[in-house]
């Protein structure tokens, strides 16, 4: 079946063009649920052919075979980018060592989840290994998807036909693929973890599902080269139906739109279902125009290609890269191309031959020695012991992993937020030229005695020695020298105004409660951040209430909300997003007396952030301390009134 070649190499090049960053394709990752669908039904067609003739499954053989297909490839992938991070950036072996091992054991998808691995909620790089959940389930499916066929096979009676099609069975396994669709809308709540029903191979198998219904009552075997015009024709109308559909779901939404949970997906199914079911046909148009040998050749190679692309777009592309890059991007789609031959060539195929248990057996029968290899082969044997042997040494010897990350973060490379080469000499000059500029005299003082600071992880390192070593320079003693004399901070990571991950609160519930127990003073509210991505993935409370919530439990009482900025140029966390959030509050300010913004946006310098264009260097929360106290006294000075709204 050609055609179904070509629909793979279509849902690996949308896949590769979401990761390279592609305008024109922001759903790009919805190409995994394509291969999903397709997955399924190839193999159920595959079982189902093997017990029409047998009368039994050949699960033995099954396996094997898939193991020959998918383990060789993965198992050089990984051991290439594990030596690849020891040798080039070894601080990343941490949060490598949990992927590898979970990837090597097929659980990689579970291992995000217990990870709570948020789409939005983390601002580092991805790991290059964050793609291989969709295989993990796939191998799933693999491994329980053929004891539970033959449980069905065995069960569910069919009537007596002359095509062996089973729509009983076909029945029953639309009905779980509708559990499962409906345990994703269930567990889905815009703005939240999209872990657990996004790596969920439960939540996830719907589209599997869907696949394997079709294999049951359109069977690759039963379709012969005749057909009818008619039929061929509504075949074909059915089968660009779907390619327009995944077109569409792929050019207008994107891992964000409340849409796709669970309706986008299941729709996105039912499109490839029409593509297979007209592609399978050697009659069809549509099975033609799949099958050119462009597409054929991507489609034959689209495993590796999406073994290597992820790992390759992650590990090359440089800190803060302003866009997508089109030269880069060409490299590294050609880089990714040329892996996944070598590895078609070199691993896949002879593994899939049965060449590689030869070769075992002809060592072991000439005593495990290499001098009947020739020299090259010595050579190949000894680069991969040595590989081997790296990857081990850099994984045992990595410290126990922290927080991973997201595949739908920004490809960029993450570093120390106090490492040298992001500290650069000339801040401490530009933080005075600031305070020449705009915070007045060095003497200014604040009216406000008493600080709430409530703050996400952006305020996280005002507070911390581990970023501000000098105490002087810390946010509290920023807050006494400018006539503060009592603060309390509220910082917590991923906080949001109206949002709750587990175990946390939110800031309105912290306000709330201070009010509760009688706290009257000044405030500080350095938030939105995560509002402002919250909104863009689909919450139902707008920019405007999240604003007047905080506003409606202060009362009157001074506050000053600190706008926010990032050098992120796409997703929930693009500077766009976070110039919405700043409006916002200029609309607000101008509403309520008692509140001031201190234009953070304008005076930050992009030399401040770490590459996740998100929180700062050392140098960075040095400069924020001071100037959001600074900031704080001319918004309510001691003598006289804010001339202004906004302060800078």
């Amino acid at each position: 079946m050609p055609g179904l070649d070509g629909l793979r190499g279509l849902a690996v090049l949308a896949v590769l063009g979401y990761h390279l960053g592609i305008g024109w394709c922001p759903g790009g990752l919805l190409g995994v649920g394509v291969f999903f669908t397709l997955s399924g039904y190839l193999i159920t067609d595959l079982l189902l052919s093997h017990w029409d003739r047998s009368g039994r499954l050949g699960l033995g053989d099954f396996w094997l075979r898939r193991a020959r297909r998918l383990l060789p490839a993965l198992y050089v992938m990984l051991a290439v980018v594990t030596a690849w991070v020891a040798l080039g950036d070894p601080g990343r072996l941490a949060d490598l060592r949990g992927a590898v091992l979970s990837a090597i054991a097929y659980v990689g998808n579970w291992w995000l989840i217990d990870q709570h691995v948020s789409y939005f909620a983390r601002f580092g790089p991805p790991s290059p290994l964050g793609h291989l959940w969709s295989l993990a389930i796939e191998e799933q499916f693999y491994l329980a998807w053929p004891w539970l066929l033959l449980i069905g096979l065995r069960l569910v009676p069919e009537r007596a036909r002359a095509l062996a099609i089973r729509p009983r069975l076909a029945g029953l396994t639309l009905l779980a693929a509708a559990a499962s669709a409906i345990a994703m809308a269930v567990i889905y709540e815009p703005g939240f973890d999209y872990s657990r029903f996004y790596y969920g191979t439960d939540t996830r198998a719907f589209a599997i599902l869907a696949g394997a219904a079709l294999a049951m009552v359109w069977p690759s075997r039963l379709v012969s080269g005749a057909i009818a015009n008619r039929a061929r024709l509504l075949l074909d109308g059915a089968g660009f139906a779907g390619l327009a559909g995944i077109a569409l779901l792929v050019r207008l939404t994107n891992p964000y739109s409340a849409f796709l949970y669970p309706l986008g997906l299941v729709l996105l199914s039912l499109a490839t279902l029409l593509v297979v079911a007209a592609a399978a046909h050697p009659a069809t148009a549509t099975g033609r125009a799949l099958a050119v040998r462009p597409l054929r050749w991507i489609g034959v190679r689209s495993y590796a290609i999406y073994l290597w692309h992820f790992p390759i777009i992650v590990l090359t592309t440089p800190s803060l890269a302003e866009g997508p890059g089109a030269v880069r991007g060409v490299l590294q789609a050609g880089a990714s191309f040329l892996l996944a031959a070598l590895s078609w060539r070199f691993v896949e195929e002879p593994a899939r031959r049965g060449e590689i248990g030869r070769a075992l057996r002809r060592l072991r029968e000439r005593g495990l020695g290499l001098r009947w290899l020739g020299r090259r082969a010595r050579v190949a044997v000894a680069a991969t012991a040595a590989l081997l042997l790296l990857d081990a040494l850099a994984l045992a010897g990595a410290r126990p992993p922290g927080p991973v990350h997201s595949i739908f973060a920004p490809t960029l490379i993450q570093a120390s937020a106090r490492s040298s080469l992001f500290e650069l000499p000339a801040t401490s000059e530009e933080v005075e030229a600031l305070e020449r500029a705009g915070a007045g005299p060095r003497s200014r003082r604040t009216a406000c005695r008493s600080v709430v600071h409530i703050g996400d992880s952006t305020s996280l390192g005002l507070t911390s020695p581990d970023y501000i070593p000098r105490r002087r320079e810390r946010i509290e003693a920023r807050y006494a020298q400018v006539g503060v004399r009592h603060e309390r901070f509220e910082i917590s990571g991923a906080t949001s105004i109206v949002e709750t991950l587990p175990g946390g609160v939110n800031a309105y519930e912290v306000a709330r409660g201070l009010r509760a127990h009688g706290y009257r003073g000044c405030w500080v509210l350095a938030l939105g951040t995560n509002d402002t991505a919250d909104v863009y993935v689909g919450s139902n409370v707008g920019l405007d209430e999240r604003v007047e919530r905080m506003m409606s439990v202060i009362g009157n009482q001074p506050v000053l909300w600190v706008n926010v900025r990032s050098l992120v140029r796409s997703g929930p966390y693009a500077e766009a997003n976070m110039e919405r959030w700043n409006q916002t509050l200029l609309e607000a300010c101008a509403r309520y007396p008692n509140m001031r913004v201190y234009d953070w946006a304008h005076d930050v310098k992009p030399a401040w952030f770490i590459p996740d264009g998100i929180h700062y260097t050392t140098d960075g929360y040095i400069a924020r301390a001071r100037l959001i106290a600074r900031a704080l006294a001319r918004a309510f000075p001691a003598v006289g009134e804010s001339p202004t709204c906004v302060i800078r």
